[in-house]
């Protein structure tokens, strides 16, 4: 444990849960990193898991429920971030300013659903005060740069973009990139916004 500069709780999207490529790939890079990455899955989805059954998620009262409970039962000395993927980011957003977590990391977030831009998600990220990271395709569906950049976030969120990435950060095989480059800049961003603030707690 003591090769582990901090400690980063994810949670899972809508559609899949911590044993999903996705999430492996993500805690294993960051564990390169020095990353303690721990992941948890929401009720609905262990009960998906049991019984085979599709199910939506929860509330977001229920999931924000979940997420704390997570929180609360964390016991670890070293510094705390919460964050996730998609809709496990975006209910993360709303609870770690109230929370013992130093930060909030989104990968993906959920700006608004496709098709409805109008439909948007970022009234609670227009005030906040904590750090918050979102790491984005550039094409995500969910959010695209052009979209975000035309939002009045707060000043303390940093937006990290993946080019031609998708809401899963999987770009198109003609940009030239790879989704196995796109997740490990995703994960050198995650990294980097850490440190820096471990560093702005000395």
């Amino acid at each position: 444990m003591s090769d582990f500069i901090a400690t980063l709780i994810l949670a899972h999207g809508a559609g899949a849960g911590s044993n999903s490529d996705f999430m492996q790939d993500m805690a294993k890079l960051l564990k390169v990193k020095r990353i303690n990455v721990r992941l948890f899955d929401f009720d609905y989805m262990k009960t998906i898991q049991e019984t085979g059954k599709k199910r939506p998620p929860e509330t977001i009262a229920k999931l924000q429920q979940q997420w704390q409970q997570q929180i609360l039962s964390y016991s670890e000395e070293l510094p705390l971030f919460i964050g996730g993927k998609s809709m496990g980011g975006r209910v993360a957003s709303t609870i770690f300013e109230a929370s013992s977590a130093l930060a909030c990391i989104c990968l993906g977030y959920p700006f608004h659903p496709p098709g409805k831009p109008e439909k948007l998600r970022t009234e609670h990220l227009e005030n906040l005060n904590k750090p918050l990271l979102v790491v984005q395709g550039e094409r995500d569906t969910f959010g695209n740069k052009a979209e975000i950049e035309q939002y009045p976030l707060s000043n303390a969120i940093a937006l990290r973009y993946l080019p031609d990435g998708d809401h899963s950060f999987k770009p198109r095989k003609a940009s030239g990139i790879t989704l196995e480059q796109n997740l490990q800049v995703a994960a050198n961003e995650v990294a980097t916004f850490i440190q820096q603030q471990i560093q702005g707690l000395s």
